[in-house]
């Protein structure tokens, strides 16, 4: 009797046991699925928001990509109307080339102490140059650009301010033209040149008033007397500037310029400055010596004026 009690008591002992093991399964087993669902969940926003990125990064490299493509084509544009513009203008730019006549030099030799009676047995020469006649050289030269078909033309007034000089007209072709100045504009340094001939090639005048800061242009010119129709581009830089430019033809003041960075060297003098249709805005007239490509160019709308009272009346 004893025994089967005690077997009775162990047998619930054991179930009491595999009672308290089975609760204590299910309630570990319903934690785990509660943190394995936790851990799903988490990992699904994990994914949404790398998906998320993964979007965000395709349209920034999309819309990099499509800004590189608009600048591209923006560049490409800008360079093709450059080039046009460039086409169109240089037939009508000229280069002025200045002549006149100079000393013709030799050398002789001389006794520096004349018919001094000490020193004439002294077989005593110095060099000394002596004027032997002239020669009709070449001593400048600068630009200008037609602006009828009949031949005449504009350049600053300093290009052809030597009234002893004669100038010629080369044009882009290579045939050179005699040419005779006719007006000269002391205030702002402009001058207007003829040439006999007709159907030539102009330069459209633009509007020197509708220049933006930052607009590009560009000019062309015999750049040091040397390389005729040389390009060169830059912006405006300011407007309605004030100056004083010297040079052989004195000191002048001239107000209300165009300030450039397109280089203007010597020899550009009288060149159109223009805008990428290719017509003039601006008539090129000294640069600042020394400087990294500050330049000045005379308003169109004088030139404009200078057309309507002197070569149209």
């Amino acid at each position: 009797m004893k025994k089967f009690n005690l077997l009775i008591i162990l047998l619930v002992i054991t179930g009491l046991n595999v009672a308290a093991w089975v609760g204590f399964t299910s309630i570990y087993q319903h934690k785990f699925n509660q943190d394995i669902n936790q851990l799903k969940n988490e990992l699904v926003q994990l994914q949404q928001k790398v998906a998320g990125y993964d979007l965000e990064q395709q349209k920034l490299v999309q819309a990099t990509q499509e800004a590189a493509n608009r600048e591209a084509v923006k560049q490409r544009s800008q360079d093709e109307l450059l080039q046009a513009a460039v086409a169109k203008v240089t037939p009508a730019v000229v280069s002025i080339v200045i002549s006149k006549d100079v000393p013709k030099l030799e050398i002789v030799y001389e006794n520096p102490f004349g018919n001094d009676p000490f020193f004439k047995d002294f077989n005593f020469q110095v060099p000394v140059y002596r004027q032997k006649g002239t020669l009709h050289e070449k001593v400048g030269a600068g630009t200008g650009f037609l602006v009828t078909k009949d031949g005449y033309i504009i350049t600053n007034k300093h290009v052809v301010a030597d009234t002893a000089a004669d100038y010629t007209v080369l044009l882009s072709d290579g045939s050179q033209k005699p040419a005779q100045v006719i007006y000269k504009d002391s205030v702002h340094d402009l001058a207007v040149v003829k040439i006999e001939g007709s159907g030539f090639t102009t330069v459209e005048l633009g509007n020197s008033d509708s220049l933006n800061l930052g607009q590009t242009v560009f000019a062309v010119g015999n750049a040091l007397g040397e390389y005729s129709n040389s390009v060169s581009v830059g912006i405006i830089s300011g407007l309605d500037r004030t100056i004083q430019a010297s040079g052989s033809a004195g000191v002048d003041q001239l107000k209300g310029v165009i300030q450039t960075d397109a280089a203007i060297n010597p020899g550009n003098s009288g060149g159109p400055l223009l805008n990428l249709d290719g017509k003039a805005v601006g008539v090129n007239v000294a640069t600042v010596v020394g400087s990294n490509n500050i330049s000045f160019s005379i308003p169109i709308k004088l030139v404009k004026e200078i057309i309507n009272s002197v070569i149209n009346k």
